[in-house]
């Protein structure tokens, strides 16, 4: 009788238990949850984000399909220079992303003669002329633009197949969300700071 009743009593107390460990697992699984998504939503939201190139403006250094890792506190810390890939909002329609390349920075005047691209005003003292190896598929534009301080001029590799700046004008720096920092896939593209003008051996002059 007494074996039984100690049967009896380990039984209720186990019954007893299960409801409590039970809160205990959900509740460290809840604390775990919240305490990930303290860390990974900042990261999300302010400091990196994901993006696939759609179309060919950037081929042949970027294609179709890519998948990027964008740097986002560029946009937080005035942080773009000529040559830099960026990722933009395109200011027709902000709900859209584009890829593109950084050519003219705020205040400056950016011309293209016959394709060649020279850059005057801001802080050069003297106009420069682009070095652009990245650039497989030319054409043969003429404009002439000056930048205002809050606007940058963007291009694609692509010459004859982007829509950029040269079509529906400068980019402003609200709309500028940060820089391609890494190429996840394909996996034998894999690339840190990919595209970028020390890729191709430029420097500004």
């Amino acid at each position: 009788m007494t074996g039984e009743q100690t049967t009896d009593q380990a039984k209720n107390s186990g019954e007893q238990q299960a409801p409590g460990s039970f809160l205990s697992v959900l509740w460290e699984t809840v604390r775990y949850a919240v305490i990930a998504a303290a860390i990974i939503i900042p990261i999300r939201i302010f400091i990196a984000q994901p993006f696939v190139v759609s179309g060919n403006s950037m081929f042949p250094t970027f294609k179709n399909g890519e998948y990027l890792i964008v740097d986002e506190l560029s946009k937080y810390v005035d942080a773009y220079q000529r040559g830099d890939v960026v990722i933009l909002r395109y200011p027709q329609d902000p709900s859209k992303y584009f890829i593109k390349r950084v050519i003219g920075l705020p205040g400056e005047t950016v011309s293209v003669e016959n394709g060649v691209v020279t850059v005057s005003g801001g802080h050069l003292t003297e106009p420069i002329t682009l070095d652009e190896p990245y650039v497989k598929n030319p054409k043969i534009d003429t404009l002439k633009r000056t930048l205002d301080d809050t606007e940058y001029f963007v291009m694609g590799d692509n010459r004859a197949q982007s829509s950029d700046s040269r079509y529906w004008g400068p980019v402003p720096k609200r709309l500028m969300d940060g820089k391609a920092l890494l190429r996840l896939f394909p996996f034998t593209r894999i690339a840190w700071k990919p595209g970028g003008p020390e890729s191709f051996g430029v420097t500004e002059p």
